[in-house]
């Protein structure tokens, strides 16, 4: 398979190659959106480090830190939500935007397509360093009960490795 051509433009990474409607079909990678694929940052460096993508500026093919800078730029807190987005997907989970939940991802089950099927998991990630207070974990899960998801929380460490806390309401 040829790598997806893609680009980044303004805010949005996309490609419209046949290999990326390909993928996303195949693999769920990126959402069609009009004419084109429109990738997250994190599904978008993934594909670069597994070789499947290659960014493109102005007909010049960036390297992968180049390509980082750039999606660094895009979003903030990429540093810290890449680790977990490459863990889950490795263990073979699709991961979609949580933006409208007020998360970070989505997390679908093994083997299940998100058009078919709801998330199992809400994603919130934080640095271990970071301190959150009993109304915002409150507030976290309510979101995920009321959407019936569970509560994922993602900690990563200063070495990039994530402990899981799977968090549900209980009714006694």
């Amino acid at each position: 398979m040829e790598k997806i051509q893609a680009h980044i433009t303004g805010k949005t990474i996309s490609s419209n190659s046949k290999e990326a409607y390909t993928l996303t079909k195949k693999s769920h990678f990126g959402e069609h959106v009009g004419e084109k694929i429109i990738y997250l940052p994190e599904e978008a460096f993934y594909l670069l480090e597994k070789n499947k993508l290659e960014f493109r500026q102005k007909n010049k093919i960036l390297s992968k830190q180049e390509a980082r800078l750039k999606i660094q730029k895009l979003d903030k807190k990429f540093s810290l939500k890449y680790p977990v987005f490459k863990d889950l997907r490795k263990k073979g989970y699709t991961l979609k935007t949580g933006l409208k939940f007020g998360s970070d991802f989505r997390v679908y089950d093994k083997g299940k397509a998100p058009k078919q099927v709801h998330a199992k998991w809400l994603v919130f990630i934080e640095h271990e360093s970071n301190k959150i207070s009993w109304q915002e974990f409150s507030a976290k899960n309510r979101v995920a009960n009321s959407t019936k998801k569970k509560l994922l929380l993602a900690i990563v460490d200063n070495e990039e490795k994530t402990t899981y806390y799977e968090v549900g309401w209980i009714k006694p």
